[in-house]
């Protein structure tokens, strides 16, 4: 890429938009639209940006949002750069770093997992893969979902028996494991496999992630011939088991005859919201589809979602030979030349498809029509669930923002506090999982709950007085008079005002439907009809707050043990406990050692064998 010249228009109040336009060259590059914060509104590319800059500033034919972004333009910066297509790459980049507030932008970002192969070893192992690919070796996807190469392993691991053990695993066993006992390894850790044998299982394997079912058939079919006539009747039948198992998942995954990688990406847009739809089809098998809701969609239609989503998504990313689109653009040129200077291969866009492809579009469609539908149902079934709450607490607004505490610990051991947060601004429309915080409990008399929930409210709000975080409507607490009386303490030595305090206490015999509502300044109790929105809203943030505590605490506990256990054993440093670690393959497989196993690690002695033992046996004698 060039090396990128800005050019800086004037910045304050008196920006004049007659005066930048006339600076402005007839060079590709990128705009940058700030308002008078210094935030950025919104970042676009064009082939000229004098011509299309001034677009912005016409007295006819703009939309209502370009208007209203337009009239909060305080500043505008630019960068000019070669080609067209850096002003795409810069374009993205800046997208995703400020998320502008009138673009359209992609929530989700994260890697797709892989399903990855090895070929450093002479008995390659098959594993799940996310992140960066360092490792030598194949790999196949991308996948939509942890669920879906989750399955595909699984399917893999039933009808070609290739191991997905861990390396520290593989190589430390004496005698086979359990997945050679259900047969779906041939344990080629002990040598109970030939590498020859194990490679034709391999290559296999390959074939079939590569979409080759057919080929592996008619392979295994001339093998299962050979042995029935060979009178190798055992063999013949794994054989035809194999084979009828890979005809049923060719019947199920089938896509098209001429197979090949292909993404199908749609879009629809209703009542201001707005959906894409990604299916992933990878040697003609359907891998399964992605959904997206993208936001800053409400005066967007189907083929600027669709045009937004495509660079944001596919930039930085594996691309397919083929994608699939279901709207005409008129930067796909633009994008395939990127794409393929990107991937080092062709990268084709279409939208007129015939045949199968056709089939699958429409089936994409449908369901980005029928997964918007459900988003937005959704959206208004918890409108009226915070609708409800402000008739049943009194409150003169509809609250927007609710936060609720909890705290797990067990028997006062590892105690951890929870704060979750529900906003019905924006796209978050219930759980914001961005804002979820917990708290490790420290220095505090073991189960004492009341002074864990007073240490976690007083870091949480302490931050937030200090500028770092919002303050919610509605403060719920787990739990009756004695929480609210705690946190009532904690706002008001932090001068905290204007949010509602709310304990949530549970029914008789803890059964959901019979809590109790504790509010602040209020003896009596408010106890709601078990079918009513506002209780089920209360629950839901109740139960999520003691489910993000409890994880926490778990986490914490095992961590807490695990190196504990080792560290308070004498004689056991930091080299030692490595190669302990290292030896045997993690913590857990260390617990179960016997002491002559544990004797048989360089350095560690038969006297100190016998203290690690006792260190994790001492509760069991």
């Amino acid at each position: 890429m060039s090396e990128l010249t800005p050019i800086e228009p004037p910045i304050g109040s008196g920006f004049d938009p007659k005066d930048f336009l006339k600076t402005l060259p007839h060079q590709p590059g990128v705009y940058r639209m700030l308002n008078s914060n210094g935030e950025v509104l919104y970042v676009g590319k064009a082939g000229s940006l004098k011509n299309r800059v001034s677009s912005y500033f016409r007295a006819t034919g703009t939309s209502s949002k370009t208007r209203m972004m337009v009239a909060h333009i305080h500043a505008i910066e630019i960068t000019v750069t070669r080609t067209e297509g850096e002003a795409l790459l810069l374009e993205n980049n800046l997208i995703k770093e400020f998320k502008p507030r009138y673009n359209i932008v992609l929530r989700d970002d994260k890697s797709y997992p892989y399903i990855f192969l090895s070929d450093q070893h002479d008995f390659p192992r098959l594993s799940v893969h996310r992140g960066a690919k360092r490792e030598k070796g194949r790999y196949f996807g991308p996948y939509p979902s942890a669920g879906a190469v989750r399955d595909s392993v699984h399917l893999l691991q039933k009808i070609f028996p290739v191991r997905q053990c861990e390396d520290s695993f593989y190589r430390n066993r004496s005698r086979p494991c359990l997945q050679y006992q259900i047969k779906r390894c041939t344990a080629p850790c002990v040598g109970l496999i030939s590498k020859e044998a194990y490679q034709e299982d391999v290559r296999h394997a390959v074939m079939f992630l590569e979409g080759k079912n057919a080929e592996v058939i008619n392979e295994l079919v001339v093998r299962m011939e050979t042995a029935a006539a060979q009178l190798h009747f055992e063999q013949a039948a794994q054989l035809r088991d194999q084979i009828s198992t890979l005809r049923k998942v060719q019947e199920k995954q089938f896509v098209s005859g001429d197979g090949g990688d292909v993404d199908v990406a749609v879009s629809v847009a209703r009542g201001g919201a707005g959906c894409v739809q990604v299916f992933f089809i990878r040697g003609g098998r359907n891998l399964g589809n992605k959904t997206f809701f993208p936001r800053h969609v409400e005066n967007a239609d189907t083929a600027e979602i669709l045009a937004a989503f495509l660079p944001q998504y596919y930039l930085g990313r594996e691309t397919p030979a083929e994608i699939i689109i279901n709207h005409a653009l008129s930067d796909v040129p633009l994008l395939e030349e990127v794409l393929q200077a990107q991937t080092q291969h062709k990268v084709t866009i279409s939208h007129r498809v015939r045949g199968d492809r056709a089939q699958w579009l429409a089936l994409a469609v449908t369901n980005a029509e029928m997964a918007l539908t459900q988003h937005m149902l959704g959206k208004a079934s918890m409108r009226q669930r915070y609708e409800a709450l402000q008739e049943a607490l009194g409150l003169d607004s509809l609250p927007q923002r609710l936060e609720c505490f909890d705290t797990s610990h067990t028997q006062g051991e590892s105690p951890v506090a929870s704060c979750v947060v529900f906003d019905l601004r924006g796209d978050a429309n219930g759980p914001l999982k961005s804002d979820y915080r917990r708290f490790n409990i420290q220095d505090i008399t073991p189960g004492d709950d009341y002074a864990a929930l007073r240490q976690a409210l007083l870091r949480r709000y302490t931050r937030i007085q200090e500028g770092e975080g919002k303050l919610p409507d509605i403060l719920f607490v787990d739990g009756g008079k004695g929480q609210v009386s705690i946190a009532q303490q904690v706002l008001e030595e932090l001068q905290v005002v204007g949010v509602m305090l709310v304990g949530v206490a549970k029914g008789a015999d803890r059964r959901p439907g019979m809590e109790s509502l504790f509010l602040s300044g209020s003896d009596a109790p408010i106890i709601l009809p078990h079918d009513s929105p506002a209780l089920h809203l209360i629950q839901q943030i109740r139960d999520e707050a003691h489910r993000f505590a409890i994880t926490g605490h778990r986490q914490r506990r095992a961590k807490d043990r695990s190196h504990s256990a080792l560290e308070k054993i004498p004689g056991m440093g930091p080299k030692r406990r490595r190669l302990l670690l290292n030896q045997l393959g993690g913590m857990q497989e260390v617990a179960r050692a016997a002491v002559e196993d544990l004797a048989t690690i360089p350095g560690i002695s038969k006297q100190l064998a016998q203290r690690i033992y006792d260190a994790f046996h001492a509760d069991k004698v």
